[in-house]
């Protein structure tokens, strides 16, 4: 014999029940389920190497007190050099109030932009500036900032400026970026 339940008895709950759309779920199964979810992002995040963004040679970490290597192409008015060694520009005003907000001074190596890359990519350098723009054709070697201010062109063209860290040191990209968006990039 079948003995049907009334419509509105089917959405009683007895006990520790939560109703939902596709039925009824213990809200201790709820609990275990958020338990294991919770663990099973413990695991991956231990996995990965610990807490994210990832900083895999340290870069962040060393420049703190220590000293900010920085590649710098000239590229006026982003980046000039000087015969004395001497540098100035927009970006090297950036770098340098970055550098401070992590209390190190900062040593630039000029060049041009292909040797500052394979520099870079070698682990010799920790930031490139020179005009660097999004649509950059060292992408492949190394990590470019988002956007943190658009030049037009005289051309009337706009280019997006980006600067350089090496591949993998996200943490050191995380932070550099967000020093340019707080700083208001270059104005």
């Amino acid at each position: 014999m079948h003995v049907r339940r009334n419509p509105v008895e089917r959405g009683r709950t007895r006990g520790p029940l939560e109703t939902t759309g596709r039925g009824v779920v213990s809200v201790a199964h709820s609990v275990v389920l958020t338990v294991v979810v919770a663990v099973l992002v413990a695991v991956l995040g231990a996995a990965c190497g610990g807490p994210l963004p990832k900083d895999t040679d340290g870069s962040l970490g060393r420049i703190t007190d220590g000293v900010l290597r920085v590649g710098v192409s000239e590229n006026p008015p982003w980046t000039e050099v000087y015969d004395d060694g001497r540098v100035a520009g927009r970006e090297i005003d950036l770098v340098t109030g970055f550098a401070e907000s992590y209390a190190a001074d900062v040593e630039w190596t000029p060049g041009a932009e292909s040797e500052l890359v394979m520099a870079m990519a070698r682990g010799d350098l920790d930031v490139v500036v020179g005009g660097l723009t999004s649509d950059s054709p060292w992408e492949k070697e190394i990590a470019l900032t988002r956007p943190y201010t658009d030049e037009v062109t005289p051309d009337g063209d706009t280019e997006k400026m980006v600067m350089a860290t090496p591949l993998g040191e996200n943490a050191l990209l995380v932070a550099l970026e967000t020093y340019l968006a707080e700083s208001g990039g270059a104005s």
